[in-house]
């Protein structure tokens, strides 16, 4: 039995609201084996950062813009910050920035990522946020949901860790589906699969 916590950053751009329910997740004892030790946020005005400062963990704002938009700099900033956190694992919620292989690799296996579809569907390029949602009442899916994936360099490439299935209501829209999405399955899986793979992490 080990008492050493696998140490978990959270890489934001917005609102947090995935953040938000890792740190409830800690809170309640959802998330055992790991605790959230950094917050890195890729813009300034992300109200994830106030959350951080709420539950007490620091945070710090790296933008591509202080690198004049140069993607190795900007990556190389954030490899740093993560080295010297010491960070175990990488969960990626709602970050707007895609990743190089470069950077991937050097935390193979260690970045997971939630996506509010049930990939293969309406994923990849182009598929965040809204817009996943909008492709899914277009296509008259009867079903949509979310998951929990390894990030490699092809969006939404990486592994599937965990999903779950959300019916898709008449009357929808794109905004209350989202929500629905988010209540019923990302804020369920997203704090089971960074629980599930710290516990993997600190007994390796």
């Amino acid at each position: 039995m080990t008492d050493r916590k696998a140490r978990i950053a959270v890489l934001v751009s917005g609102g947090g609201t995935n953040l938000q329910a890792i740190i409830d997740a800690e809170k309640n004892g959802i998330i055992k084996s790991g605790t959230v030790t950094l917050v890195l946020a890729n813009n300034s005005k992300a109200y994830a950062i106030e959350r951080a400062s709420k539950a007490g963990i620091p945070s710090k704002v790296i933008t591509k813009k202080s690198f004049d938009g140069d993607q190795n700099a900007f990556e190389d900033a954030l490899i740093n910050a993560l080295d010297e956190n010491k960070t175990d694992l990488i969960v990626l919620a709602g970050f707007m920035s895609i990743l190089s292989k470069r950077f991937t690799k050097h935390f193979e296996n260690r970045i997971i990522n939630v996506h509010p579809s049930l990939i293969p569907s309406f994923c990849g390029q182009g598929f965040y946020g809204l817009k996943v949602h909008e492709a899914a009442l277009e296509k008259g899916v009867k079903v949509t949901g979310a998951t929990v994936h390894f990030v490699n360099e092809i969006p939404d490439g990486g592994k599937i860790i965990m999903q779950k299935a959300v019916e898709v209501l008449p009357g929808d829209t794109p905004e209350i589906l989202q929500k629905r999405v988010m209540e019923q399955a990302e804020w369920k899986i997203l704090p089971a699969a960074v629980e599930q793979i710290s516990k993997e992490i600190i007994e390796h």
